[in-house]
């Protein structure tokens, strides 16, 4: 890592920012994103929950702006309290946002932002219409990229008569990644099993449904795939790599657990002709699903956005794509080199679970190397333990707080229903002997 680093040159005088709104203190992408800047020299700073996220205790983290969000704060508000982080850090920085909502809003409000802050000058709708679980899906269709098929109901009376013949089971999501913070109409990616359950979960979606119906890609014909770029402002890779999702957590539909760097040229080139079609710039994070059945790779989501396990991924010179970007953007040469296959990303706090779930369900992952070439720990680093520790206690503390209040109501129950069993008079002894 440090070998690597050192050949890495970036402009000390332009700072970072990590972007997030809502309430999520525990993610390692943002921790990865000021351990990965902050090693170049690069002075970091972050949006944060409290004073003691696992970001705000990183050694590289500069300064910490303490700043609640729920992620449902109207844009003025937002571009607001960006402005005033601006007046504090007191020169151009570049943006990082790890959220949907943080993407759109910056590229929707780029005039207002623009010169305190740098970042790729993207399209104004773009980042809104990929984020959108309809948007993308028409992007898809239009462009020829294969997607599940979907359908977007306007109505429950629209459920309905798909309920009849739809082929089951099937995925439910939220339609707009916006809605899943303000009116959320399921938890995260939901499978359903039949149409029973389909009119069941539907009564409670409203009368326009902010859902998304997608085509069930079963996990014993599929492997999942993931693709991290960064394209400059005339959406040329200046980064870009492939790897296998091993785990995640939830099983198969939430954040990844466990994932390897693999080379796979037609997956890198598809990515790198869909993002020149619909003239993206910025960095990316891409999940494809590999259907056997047909032998295609199916885009599934698109992140406009660094994802959390972006530290997978790194090239022979040392450049991931959070550097990248800001090589790019403050007119420094990225580095080219080859990925560095084999490689092992792991998120301690989920993968543990997530490697029970799946040793269950006996789902496995062909592409994956049998042995690592090395791992990058998502949370644990030699050079900046805090944050892992912070990680650890903010995880402990709920779940001891669990069990204890678990215990406790079981002891209540116990002590209630002895008080409530009577001693047997005789008479029922008697006709019972």
């Amino acid at each position: 890592m440090a070998s690597r680093s050192a050949s890495v040159s970036a402009d000390g005088s332009v700072p970072g920012l990590i972007v997030k709104f809502g309430d999520y203190p525990l993610h390692h992408g943002g921790v990865g994103a000021i351990r990965s800047l902050g090693r170049l020299g690069v002075p970091m700073y972050a949006i944060t929950e409290d004073r003691w996220t696992p970001a705000a205790v990183s050694r590289y983290l500069s300064a910490g702006f303490v700043w609640p969000t729920t992620g449902t704060e109207g844009a003025a508000e937002l571009v607001g309290g960006l402005l005033r982080i601006a007046e504090r850090i007191g020169r151009p920085t570049v943006l990082l946002p790890t959220d949907e909502e943080a993407a759109v809003l910056i590229a929707e409000h780029a005039e207002a932002l623009a010169g305190p802050f740098l970042f790729p000058p993207v399209e104004r709708e773009l980042p809104r219409r990929l984020a959108s679980k309809q948007g993308l899906y028409e992007l898809c269709v239009e462009h020829g990229v294969p997607a599940p098929t979907t359908l977007f109901p306007a109505t429950y009376e629209e459920i309905e008569k798909y309920a009849a013949t739809a082929a089951f089971p099937l995925v439910a999501k939220n339609r707009e990644a916006f809605e899943r913070r303000r009116r959320p109409a399921v938890a995260g990616t939901t499978r359903i099993a039949d149409a029973r359950r389909l009119l069941e979960l539907a009564r409670d979606w409203g009368p326009q449904p902010g859902v998304i119906l997608q085509e069930y890609l079963p996990r014993e014909e599929a492997e999942d795939w993931i693709v991290h770029a960064y394209f400059d402002a005339d959406s040329v890779p200046r980064a870009l790599f492939t790897g296998v999702k091993v785990r995640s957590w939830p099983p198969h539909a939430g954040m990844t657990a466990n994932a390897y760097v693999v080379d796979n040229p037609e997956l890198a080139s598809t990515t790198a002709q869909f993002i020149k079609q619909i003239g993206f710039c910025g960095i990316v994070d891409l999940d494809w699903r590999f259907d056997r059945r047909d032998g295609r790779y199916k885009l599934l989501d698109f992140n406009p956005r660094m994802g959390a396990q972006f530290r997978l991924f790194e090239n022979e010179a040392g450049i991931d794509v959070v550097r990248a970007q800001h090589l790019d953007l403050t007119g420094r040469p990225v580095p080219e080199g080859e990925q560095l296959t084999g490689r092992r990303f792991v998120v301690e706090n989920i993968d543990l679970p997530a490697l029970a779930a799946y040793r269950r369900s006996g789902y496995t992952t062909p592409h994956a190397p049998a042995r690592a070439n090395g791992t990058e720990l998502a949370w644990a680093a030699r050079d900046d333990m805090k944050p892992f520790l912070t990680m650890l206690a903010r995880l402990v503390r709920p779940g001891t707080r669990h069990l204890w209040q678990l215990w406790r109501s079981r002891r209540r129950a116990h002590a209630a229903a002895a008080r409530a069993v009577p001693a047997a008079p005789a008479a029922v002894a008697e006709r019972t002997e």
